[in-house]
């Protein structure tokens, strides 16, 4: 095998794959570091605003692209309604009981979306889409657009954090509640603006996956383990930990089929999770500890 080949069969396709988790992975880290509690809804929300971009595909003819950001407020919507309705008033019970409360939303919008749009598998777009060739490496549109689209919404988030206001107030939760609470921080505007942003990247990943491959009903499922293994393996609390980490993941689920049967791609998110909690529990970046 050439490096060439090697690039555009393996090593392309995980970094392209490891965008997408990387999405979802930054959105599973501000819920752990700000909320103190593992989302297990997150990759059922996430099919959900690919089907919601989807529908304003269908419904208005637009591109996808031209789709997304109306897909990423209303998962946004839907998030914080989620707070509001099922978490809020979890807050001061432990927090086992809002992870398992999560697992229940999660099933309820699988539900939604089987109800909706049915079981069959969708596209954005129909007919097969050939890779142009740079310099020898074979690049579709999309994946450049979803790996330039990646860095792009992580790179704002992580300015908006850093010298916003609202970004700064984030940061204090995620230190200390209490501390940020007494320091004139308010807790339930800065909780819903978490949920609003975890929302739209929820609704990004979810959409970046379906825009390189299909759009199944169960596809949120299958990237969870993948998205929370990407988090805890860059640092949870740490943006740029889960961007490291969900490139990782990509690569090395993609670099797994050389030696392994691709049935067991899936598994190497689990090793990576087993491997990361037993050697390094902070991550690569040193976040929380779980």
């Amino acid at each position: 095998m050439t490096l060439l080949e090697l690039m555009n069969f393996y090593v392309i396709p995980g970094l392209v794959l490891g965008s997408i988790y990387a999405v979802g992975a930054v959105g599973i880290t501000l819920v752990f570091g700000i909320l103190r509690f593992a989302h297990l809804a997150h990759g059922d929300l996430a099919t959900f605003g690919a089907f919601a971009a989807l529908a304003v595909v269908t419904a208005s003819g637009i591109s996808p692209w031209a789709a997304l950001p109306i897909a990423m407020a209303l998962c946004a919507l839907i998030a914080i309604g989620i707070d509001k309705v099922f978490y809020d008033y979890l807050t001061d019970r432990p927090k086992i009981i809002t992870v398992m409360a999560s697992l229940g939303i999660a099933l309820m919008l699988r539900a939604v979306i089987q109800v909706i749009w049915g079981v069959d598998t969708e596209t954005y777009s129909r007919g097969l889409v050939r890779p142009e060739n740079y310099w020898g490496l074979r690049l579709r549109d999309r994946e450049i657009f979803t790996m330039l689209a990646m860095f792009a919404i992580v790179g704002v988030l992580w300015v908006f954090l850093q010298k916003t206001k609202w970004g700064k107030a984030m940061r204090a939760m995620s230190d200390n509640p209490d501390l940020a609470l007494l320091s004139g921080v308010d807790n339930r505007r800065t909780t819903m603006l978490t949920w609003a942003i975890v929302g739209a990247l929820c609704a990004a990943s979810g959409f970046f996956l379906g825009l390189n491959t299909e759009l199944k009903a169960l596809m949120g499922w299958t990237m969870l383990l993948p998205m929370f293994a990407a988090a805890i393996l860059g640092g949870v609390g740490r943006v740029e930990g889960a961007v490291l980490g969900g490139l990782v993941v990509g690569v090395a689920e993609e670099l797994s089929v050389l030696v392994l049967p691709s049935e067991y791609k899936a598994a190497m998110a689990f090793v990576i999770l087993l491997l990361i909690l037993l050697v390094r529990p902070t991550g690569l970046l040193k976040g929380k500890l779980l």
